[in-house]
């Protein structure tokens, strides 16, 4: 689906989604463009512990958790620095 087609298929509501096609523009904003609704959830902390519980289980997936009130899906792209704990277990073996 597109972000347009989420949001009338799911007005202002709390949603997993998975970004099934999505390229990065030189602002470092990720723009999905074709989109699978996961899950729609009742609130943000829920719709963030059900990303966070995904994220955890499929790391290699694209999920996020986003409200259908905006109008433009486009995520900012954060860098990380150093080694990740589930990475940091690997390096120690």
């Amino acid at each position: 689906m597109m972000w347009s087609d989420v949001r009338i298929a799911y007005p202002d509501q709390w949603l997993v989604v998975e970004a099934l096609e999505a390229y990065t523009t030189a602002e470092s904003l990720r723009i999905p463009q074709r989109l699978a609704v996961i899950e729609s959830c009742s609130d943000g902390a829920s719709a963030m512990q059900r990303y966070r519980s995904l994220h955890g289980e499929y790391p290699q997936r694209e999920f996020y958790f986003v409200h259908t009130s905006r109008e433009v899906l486009a995520i900012r792209e954060h860098h990380w620095l150093g080694i990740r704990k589930g990475n940091a277990d690997l390096a120690q073996r």
